[in-house]
């Protein structure tokens, strides 16, 4: 994997975030998973600009979606699931080490210590 491939990535991958945040933003079922689901978009796509492995973030950044949203029953029209389908081919590109030290389910895990995490 080269530098170049990585850059296309990060580039897609940020394109993606923004229109997915962009949408879900105007849904008017505004839950707090759906605004958890929102802080974790915007979270990911900030670290996305310094990160060596942008595909790990993506990676899980898209097992937390669908987590909360099997666990909280959010539907994805069309649309957005397309998003998540390209941010998925993104993170598939991480293998197994992606998913090792990741609690698909809390939020946290893309904040640092001396980050504040939005409650909902």
């Amino acid at each position: 994997m080269g530098t170049s491939q990585t850059e296309a990535w990060r580039v897609t991958a940020r394109q993606t975030i923004h229109a997915l945040y962009q949408l879900l933003a105007q849904r008017p079922d505004q839950t707090a998973a759906l605004l958890d689901i929102r802080d974790v978009l915007l979270q990911v796509y900030r670290k996305l600009e310094t990160s060596k492995r942008p595909e790990i973030w993506v990676n899980r950044l898209i097992n937390y979606i669908r987590n909360a949203a099997i666990k909280d029953h959010i539907y994805f029209p069309k649309e957005q699931e397309a998003l998540m389908l390209v941010l998925g081919e993104i993170g598939q590109k991480a293998g197994f080490n992606g998913q090792y030290r990741a609690d698909f389910s809390d939020k946290s895990q893309f904040y640092s210590l001396t980050e504040t995490m939005p409650r909902h």
